[in-house]
């Protein structure tokens, strides 16, 4: 199995001290940073944009690991790819169908970056089985998306071991939504090897301490 990959979520991190924050999980053993992009239509929240990934790329060299929770992605692609983006994922839901979500495989991949889809909780994974040969990335969320620091549903981390069955053997599963010490074993003991943790880390006054815990 691919080594597993903590992508921390600046989502609950300190917004007035990114820099330090993101300089701080980095010192603590991170080597990615999940950056969750929120519009208010897609999801009932608004986070942050282009130019925040812009920012950060000029003082981190972490993997820039950018979650688009937003309707029609296909628009801001480029934008989020020229910022300095070096993952972009985007959500099924927020596709007309599969091709459509192909199409937008392909254009996030013709930046030379990762392409990564993402399911919400009530879609059924078979639904993205037609594209997980383009896709470097799945986000499983385990979690309804727009809000952190909600509980962990144990029944979406069983869409891990499917997608894992059906998918190339170097694609990134990546699992995000109530990741903690716990939850986080759940997920690696059914095959993912990437995950997304937000309030544990930045809620925890030892950062490097909270990383190590998720392994």
């Amino acid at each position: 199995m691919k080594e597993l990959m903590i992508s921390p979520s600046i989502l609950s991190a300190d917004f007035a001290n990114l820099e330090k924050e993101v300089s701080a999980i980095k010192a603590a053993g991170a080597k990615w940073v999940h950056i969750d992009v929120m519009d208010g239509h897609f999801v009932p929240n608004i986070t942050i944009g282009i130019p925040v990934v812009k920012s950060l790329r000029k003082v981190t060299d972490l993997v820039l690991d950018t979650h688009l929770m937003i309707d029609n992605p296909e628009k801001y692609i480029e934008p989020f790819a020229k910022a300095g983006s070096d993952i972009l994922t985007f959500h099924f839901e927020a596709c007309r169908d599969i091709s459509h979500a192909s199409d937008i495989i392909s254009l996030i991949q013709s930046f030379n970056i990762k392409a990564g889809i993402s399911i919400k909780p009530n879609t059924k994974p078979e639904v993205i089985f037609p594209i997980l040969n383009q896709a470097d990335l799945v986000l499983i969320m385990t979690v309804e998306p727009g809000f952190g620091g909600q509980e962990f549903m144990h029944d979406c981390a069983m869409k891990i071991p499917v997608i894992k069955e059906n998918a190339p053997e170097n694609i990134i599963i990546q699992v995000d939504g109530g990741i903690n010490n716990l939850t986080s074993k759940i997920c690696t003991s059914l095959g993912a090897n990437s995950l997304v943790a937000g309030s544990y880390i930045f809620s925890h006054n030892d950062y490097k301490k909270a990383i190590q815990s998720l392994y």
